[in-house]
């Protein structure tokens, strides 16, 4: 038995797991983000719940840890960001303690409950207010120690031309601290962006959708030039990882048109030609994070009885 969390900025939410088929949820409860003896003290309140000791708790972050220093990048959260946090909270909650990115998580989860099942090779896109990505191979996350991997929404290579016919774009800048980043130019606010600079008008980007799919031109222009942005790098993320299933998460992949259309630039910008849709909407709609991190508990528990 494991208990997992998933770790958002204002609440945490908690569940205790003995399978993969059996993941059972507590009630959410207020996070504590800048007093770290009541961050533990809360994780405590699910873990005391939990009917037993676990072999292990996992932690869905919206951050990374880092490799290198095992410190954790959590923006939103100052009481965890820059500690050492799996060997803090492990010498607090005297249990085992795995961490991982929530995009981590949520490729997890659709690797071995969603969309992913049955690929060897799953690689999770994340399309809200950020962009992002995680990497699965064999079941295994690539990240299990920690890293970058999957973070395909940063680095200076967006399009400076895009769409047909083709329109320039400035190279937006990043909250990462680069200029060009996918993230910038195509999350829920890049979409908003793109709109802004072709048309001169700002729309949320469910307006944007909204209007594109009631035949509005200028919002059908817009639509044009993101996919062209988004598709050349998530088909080399296909070229490079050999992934045959991407299952979309976040806000945007509400659009199961936009999603439609950038599956089918993918497919025709990649090396290896399917017949099928390999972009498409994530199936585990409902607390990914919470479902990766115990998938991760689980097999961290396993392991260690190996």
């Amino acid at each position: 038995m494991i208990v997992c969390f998933d770790i958002g900025g204002t609440a945490i939410k908690g569940a205790v797991a003995t399978g993969p088929d059996d993941i059972r949820q507590f009630p959410r409860i207020p996070t504590p983000t800048d007093d770290f003896d009541a961050f533990v003290a809360a994780l405590r309140t699910v873990i005391d719940a939990a009917g037993g000791r676990p072999d292990c708790v996992a932690l869905s972050i919206a951050g990374i840890i880092d490799p290198d220093t095992r410190r954790a990048v959590v923006a939103n959260i100052p009481c965890i960001h820059g500690r050492t946090l799996v060997a803090d909270l492990e010498a607090a909650l005297v249990l085992p303690v795995v961490v991982a990115n929530d995009a981590d998580c949520f490729v997890l989860a659709e690797a071995g409950l969603g969309a992913g099942r049955g690929h060897r090779v799953v690689f999770g896109v994340i399309l809200g207010t950020g962009v992002g990505g995680g990497l699965v191979i064999d079941g295994k996350l690539i990240n299990s120690d920690g890293g970058f991997a999957g973070e395909w929404g940063h680095g200076p290579v967006a399009a400076t031309e895009a769409g047909n016919p083709p329109v320039h774009l400035p190279r937006f800048s990043c909250g990462c601290g680069q200029m060009g980043c996918i993230d910038a130019t195509c999350s829920a606010r890049g979409l908003e962006r793109l709109h802004h600079h072709i048309h001169g008008t700002r729309l949320t980007s469910e307006e944007i959708i909204e209007a594109w799919s009631k035949g509005d031109a200028a919002a059908g222009r817009t639509i044009d030039v993101y996919v062209d942005v988004i598709a050349s790098p998530l088909a080399l993320v296909v070229n490079v990882t050999g992934a045959t299933i991407l299952p979309v998460g976040g806000g945007l992949s509400n659009a199961p048109n936009l999603i439609l259309a950038i599956d089918e630039a993918v497919r025709r910008r990649i090396l290896r030609r399917f017949a099928h849709p390999i972009v498409i909407p994530a199936e585990c709609r409902m607390e990914p994070g919470l479902i990766g991190a115990a998938l991760l508990g689980l097999e961290t528990a396993a392991a260690a009885k190996r």
